[in-house]
C-alpha cells in the first residue's frame, strides 16, 4: 500500500514544507559559498537567488494552507 494514502492532507503538506525548508537552507548555503569566491559566477548566483525566492513563496503558500482562517 502507498503510505501517502494513510496520511491526511495536512500531514502531506507538513512533510512537503519540511522538505522545501531543507532545500531552501541548502540553496542559502550554496549562495553563500558562491559569494565567498574571489570571482563568483554572477549568472549562477542570480539563478540560485531566484530559485530560493520561488521556494520561499512556495513555503509561504503551504504555511497559509496549514494555518486556519481566523474570523474576527
Amino acid at each position: 500500500m502507498n503510505s501517502t494514502a494513510n496520511m491526511t492532507q495536512n500531514e502531506v503538506l507538513r512533510v512537503k514544507l519540511e522538505v522545501l525548508r531543507g532545500e531552501h537552507r541548502d540553496l542559502d548555503d550554496a549562495i553563500k559559498a558562491l559569494e565567498e569566491r574571489a570571482r563568483p559566477d554572477q549568472l549562477t548566483l542570480r539563478r540560485l537567488k531566484k530559485k530560493k525566492l520561488q521556494m520561499k513563496d512556495r513555503i509561504a503558500a503551504i504555511e497559509d494552507q496549514l494555518t486556519p482562517d481566523i474570523i474576527a
